[in-house]
């Protein structure tokens, strides 16, 4: 649910900057703090609509979808495992695009967006967690709980991990500390 939460909020934010961009192109958005840390270049490129809609509008969807099924689950805290898969499958694509945006903006765009950060920050642990999660329950079948209960405790771990790739890989093309000392 805190996920679905941050990740709405910084699709909320992001939603905005693409409107204000849209209906005013000269603009600086407030999220412009720099030629490196910047929202402007990411959401004026073709990767910001990479499926032909603005990129911060499918977060608008994605991440309330996340949040919906996190507050469903106080209510009801048990779902079919045909919405878990289903779940599943969305966060994974959520994850593979993420992947790409993140290879997209260090590599291509040489720009590091704030409210893009925010995203990556908060769909990397919902992957991990929610894949194991499904992984440990069952979801996958007998022999996936073992794998999902031995995944389980390293988690935190590997989410840190892949923060910390992100990190080095944005410092090592960018020279991010560089730019910030």
């Amino acid at each position: 649910m805190l996920s679905g939460a941050i990740g709405l909020t910084a699709a909320m934010a992001l939603s905005v900057e693409k409107i204000e961009k849209l209906t005013n192109p000269d603009t600086g958005l407030s999220c412009d703090f720099s030629v490196l840390v910047q929202c402007s270049a990411n959401l004026d490129s073709a990767q910001g609509a990479a499926f032909g809609v603005p990129n911060p509008f499918l977060g608008l969807v994605g991440f309330a979808l996340v949040l919906c099924v996190g507050v469903a689950l106080w209510a009801v805290p048990h779902f079919a495992r045909w919405l878990w898969v289903l779940f599943n499958f969305g966060v994974a694509g959520a994850f593979g695009f993420v992947v790409w945006l993140i290879g997209q903006s260090i590599y291509v765009l040489g720009t590091l967006c704030p409210w893009c950060l925010v995203v990556w920050l908060t769909t990397i642990p919902l992957f991990f967690f929610g894949t194991v999660r499904n992984l440990r329950e069952g979801v996958f079948g007998r022999r996936a709980r073992r794998v999902g209960a031995l995944l389980w405790p390293w988690m935190t771990l590997v989410t840190v991990a892949a923060y910390l790739v992100v990190a080095v890989l944005a410092q090592l093309r960018l020279n991010v500390l560089a730019s910030i000392i």
